[in-house]
């Protein structure tokens, strides 16, 4: 399926979106460099405030329709990029999407809590739940691999191999005195082209034969959302049992590039969402954003 032929349905997005986003604005254009980046500098431009009643357009973008009103630019926005030319992953790597074959999108939001530890974990907590409903006794066929990515695994969780389906990429910025939260999502839906990926690439075909891009997005959209707010008010610790059944890391050896880390065993994390190693000279925490955490080697 080309993406010509895909059919957003975003005013029904909005429709579901709206009670737990207020203000939001649903937005899909045909092609962005990165959807986090558009949305980061359109919080940094300064807006005159509009009156609570009045209808305004979205401005300085090149988004093509939207639906809901954007009084500011800090309001909650949902923007799809049918073609990511420049997506970004996490500690500046590329990420890499097809036209019509991923789903790519930002969130942004305020999220008024001073502690956002743990808020890459809870959404992927989100996500992976909403295409992998947990089944009772069924192992979970998609696993989190701390920080902030999907796997689908091809075996057992902590005993098989798995491969790459998303990943989430989580920035901040302050516009005035609001600090909102963009919130990126690449999904694999259909096979890609080859592209150069050590696991290996999964899509959401895999588990869904009738996926495309808006289903897929019309799948996650309200659970993502919602558990967006429970982790306003709870924090990670509402969503620290359910990462803990999909932990792929836990029990394996990591090499991190952690000065003074290097090797260890990962035990989980801990109530921050901190990756806990322990490691010969004991049980440290590793947070997200300062190493970089792969599977050691067999033995």
């Amino acid at each position: 399926m080309t993406a010509a032929h895909l059919t957003w349905g975003a005013e029904e997005l909005w429709l579901q979106l709206r009670e737990p986003l207020p203000g939001l604005s649903v937005e899909v254009v045909e092609r962005c460099a990165s959807t986090n980046t558009a949305l980061l500098e359109r919080a940094r431009v300064e807006v005159r405030p509009a009156p609570d009643d009045a209808e305004v357009l979205v401005r300085r973008s090149v988004e093509s329709g939207a639906f809901g009103r954007r009084a500011a630019d800090v309001q909650p926005c949902l923007l799809v990029a049918e073609h990511q030319s420049g997506g970004r992953g996490r500690m500046g790597r590329s990420w890499a999407s097809e036209a019509g074959a991923s789903l790519t999108f930002s969130l942004s939001l305020p999220i008024a809590r001073e502690d956002w530890s743990g808020l890459s974990l809870a959404v992927g907590v989100a996500l992976a739940d909403a295409l992998d409903p947990a089944a009772e006794g069924q192992p979970p066929r998609l696993g989190l691999k701390w920080p902030n990515d999907l796997w689908l695994m091809d075996g057992p969780l902590r005993g098989g191999r798995g491969r790459k389906l998303g990943g989430v990429l989580i920035e901040t910025v302050s516009a005035g005195d609001v600090r909102l939260a963009v919130i990126g999502i690449g999904l694999n839906v259909q096979p890609l082209a080859e592209v150069d990926a050590g696991s290996g690439l999964a899509c959401v075909r895999e588990i869904d034969a009738r996926a495309d891009p808006p289903a897929v997005l019309h799948r996650i959209a309200l659970p993502l959302a919602l558990a967006l707010r429970r982790f306003e008010a709870e924090g990670f610790a509402a969503f620290a049992a359910a990462y803990a059944r999909r932990d792929l890391l836990a029990g394996h050896a990591l090499s991190t590039t952690q000065q003074g880390v290097g090797v260890g065993i990962a035990c989980g994390v801990d109530a921050d969402g901190a990756l806990r190693l322990q490691t010969p000279d004991g049980l440290v925490s590793i947070h997200s954003g300062e190493v970089s955490v792969r599977l050691a080697p067999p033995g």
